[in-house]
């Protein structure tokens, strides 16, 4: 049994969107990108958190009577508390009956994982569905990421990680060994945007992408690209990016437009959404969407 420890926040069923066939996804917490666009904020903190749903929330007031060390409390804009001690996790999960106070993120296993993945077997097909590993950043956690690809394999179950492609490449080449597919983000070639906009350099991550290229020729990789209003929502960025993709084999292209719909997962956390009211026109989108191809043998 795989002891093997991460913290991860979710794990979704039957997707079709992150990658081949349908897949089990389960995502890890922690990213080091800080994207302005990112739908998923709960993923970016490498620990629990607590967050607030003020539509789930029934009024009872159960958890501010209650002597959860958090002390929550509200005011004219919803409940808030002071420091989360994780140790509280099913205090919480006790004392809120409609779930509207609940806690992001949690320890577990790679035995345990593998456990979960295992019912969705049957739904994996002869050769595509299988086990992807997404995030927040599976990199930042490299030995559990590695560890549950590699115990996934040995339960004949596909495998491939939706990654930033920002972090160790001596990692990211070792958990490389243990995928079929990839899913990988190159948002910009321009590293100062990059820095702008994520917070870090891309240089990282192009290096990775051409290290993980070398190393394993034949591995599918599929590269995605967030279209971002006035970030790359331009011919010349979406080129740039086709082109320098373009000549590789085994790399398929992906223009991702951009929503909204993490917002509502902010206003949770007590976040500001950092894009405001920023919108990407769908002539834009389809204009961009000639850039887009598909290498896969």
């Amino acid at each position: 049994m795989n002891e093997t420890k991460g913290l991860i926040f979710n794990i979704q069923r039957f997707s079709v969107h992150d990658g081949p066939g349908i897949r089990t996804v389960v995502f890890e917490k922690g990213c080091p990108l800080r994207c302005l666009w990112c739908a998923n904020p709960e993923s970016q903190i490498g620990k629990p958190q607590l967050a607030w749903t003020e539509s789930k929330c029934i009024g009872c007031k159960s958890c501010i009577n209650s002597d959860l060390k958090c002390n929550p409390h509200f005011n004219d804009e919803g409940l808030y508390w002071d420091e989360f001690n994780p140790d509280e996790t099913d205090d919480i999960e006790r004392i809120c009956p409609s779930k509207a106070l609940h806690v992001i993120g949690y320890e577990t296993t790679v035995c345990d994982v593998i456990t979960q993945i295992n019912k969705d077997e049957i739904f994996y097909g002869d050769e595509e569905g299988g086990l992807t590993i997404s995030g927040g950043e599976p990199l930042m956690q490299p030995k559990f990421t590695y560890q549950l690809l590699k115990e996934a394999k040995k339960h004949g179950i596909s495998t491939a990680i939706e990654t930033t492609g920002y972090g160790d490449t001596g990692d990211f080449i070792k958990i490389a060994g243990k995928l079929e597919y990839i899913l990988m983000d190159i948002k910009t070639l321009d590293d100062s945007v990059h820095k702008r906009v994520t917070g870090v350099s891309n240089e990282v991550i192009l290096n990775n992408f051409e290290s993980i290229r070398k190393a394993y020729p034949n591995l599918p990789m599929h590269v995605r690209t967030p279209v971002i209003p006035r970030v790359n929502d331009t011919e010349d960025s979406i080129k740039s990016i086709s082109e320098f993709l373009r000549c590789r084999k085994n790399v398929r292209y992906e223009l991702l437009k951009y929503h909204r719909l993490g917002e509502p997962k902010y206003i949770s956390l007590h976040r500001t959404y950092p894009m405001k009211e920023v919108e990407l026109s769908d002539e834009v989108f389809e204009l961009l969407k000639k850039y887009e191809f598909n290498n896969i043998s």
